[in-house]
């Protein structure tokens, strides 16, 4: 029996899909490609992944007959010997095309210079022997950017470990590991006693990592307060108060670079980074490693002043905190979001050593999403 172009018990088939009745009341429609490719038999039990593949049809997906059955839709597939058992729930989470929702989504708070003692802190051990910590030292880097860890162990084991909590090392071409303190011949300036504006680490990587982790082994000198801002802070007021150079600093991508004896890397990108939705996710900003601007002269007309606005705005003591990094703590931050430097600090006055490395944020959203929801699979 073919009921194309008929309804029967809630459903109306239509060349290319179908209408159905969900709980709530409302019609729905469904492409047959999309219920033929995501029955439940076409997902592997064991190793969670799709099974079918489509392209092995003969013919395009077309339904000889559709019903609902009990809280499913039931279809028998022509020139098929297939059944498709679709519930009604997971056809209603699907209707209108709107994205499967995502724990991880979490909203980004803004914050500005009177954050420091709201900057969320965490007991290293702790972390270790607690999972629901673990979340929360996620959810603060999700949505304010920035937390501190305390109690590490003064070990190069002990940064690794750590970063595990939440992701694999994430080399960069530097190595998977770097170490910041004073260098008699300094490849970068972080390796000096110089101070170091705000930036974001390794903007000349095509894909900068994302979660940073500076790791204080030692800190008795005169000087190198850390500074951290947040990016997102900034460039939300920067919006409201010069949309055309906001416009300018997230829409025109300028060259990155960072070479030496062995390396030479290049990137474009925009120094105001936008998520899909249009809202600010972060920064990409490093006066050390901007390249020479090879943009048309007369768009630097516009683009430069307007950056040079927002650097200053960067700066202001509106969004800034600073303190002193203490012995045993660990700064863990977003990279496309908070900006970081230091002070100058005087090197013959005592010992500063900070171990730093990276993790990826889409890795650390992973763990957030397997530690608090049971995806599609899982079974108690």
């Amino acid at each position: 029996m073919n009921i194309r172009d008929s309804a029967i018990k809630g459903v109306t088939c239509k060349d290319k899909g179908l209408y159905v009745t969900l709980p709530n009341g409302s019609h729905a429609y469904f492409n047959f490609y999309w219920l033929r490719d995501n029955c439940p038999s076409s997902f592997d039990s064991i190793t969670r992944e799709r099974s079918f593949d489509i392209f092995h049809l003969p013919q395009a997906p077309s339904a000889e007959v559709a019903i609902i059955k009990g809280d499913n839709l039931v279809i028998h597939w022509a020139g098929e010997d297939h059944v498709s058992h679709l519930s009604l729930d997971f056809l209603a989470a699907y209707a209108g095309g709107q994205r499967r929702p995502d724990p991880a989504n979490l909203l980004r708070k803004p914050w500005f210079s009177d954050h420091l003692p709201k900057v969320k802190r965490f007991s290293q051990p702790e972390l270790k022997d607690n999972p629901a910590l673990v979340i929360k030292w996620i959810e603060a880097l999700l949505i304010e950017g920035l937390a501190i860890l305390t109690d590490m162990p003064d070990s190069e084991s002990g940064l690794t470990e750590t970063a595990n909590l939440i992701g694999q090392i994430r080399p960069t071409f530097f190595g998977a590991f770097f170490d910041v303190h004073t260098h008699i011949n300094p490849t970068n300036s972080a390796y000096t006693a110089a101070a170091l504006e705000l930036h974001t680490d390794t903007p000349a990587e095509e894909h900068a990592p994302g979660i940073q982790f500076l790791h204080c082994r030692a800190n008795t000198v005169n000087g190198g307060l850390s500074i951290y801002a947040d990016g997102v802070a900034v460039a939300n007021d920067f919006r409201e108060v010069d949309p055309k150079g906001f416009r300018l600093l997230s829409e025109v991508a300028v060259p990155f670079y960072c070479e030496h004896d062995s390396y030479d890397m290049r990137s474009r990108q925009t120094v105001i980074e936008l998520d899909e939705k249009g809202d600010v996710s972060g920064l990409t900003i490093s006066q050390h490693m901007l390249d020479i601007s090879d943009l048309p002269q007369e768009v630097l007309d516009n683009y430069y002043p307007a950056f040079c606005r927002f650097g200053k705005m960067l700066q202001s003591d509106r969004y800034i905190i600073n303190f002193t990094m203490k012995s045993g703590e660990c700064a863990t931050f977003d990279n496309h979001r908070i900006v970081h430097g230091r002070k100058a600090y005087v090197a013959q006055s005592g010992d500063r050593y900070l171990r730093g490395t990276y993790t990826d944020r889409a890795e650390m959203r992973s763990n957030y999403r397997a530690l608090v929801s049971q995806g599609r699979f899982k079974v108690n």
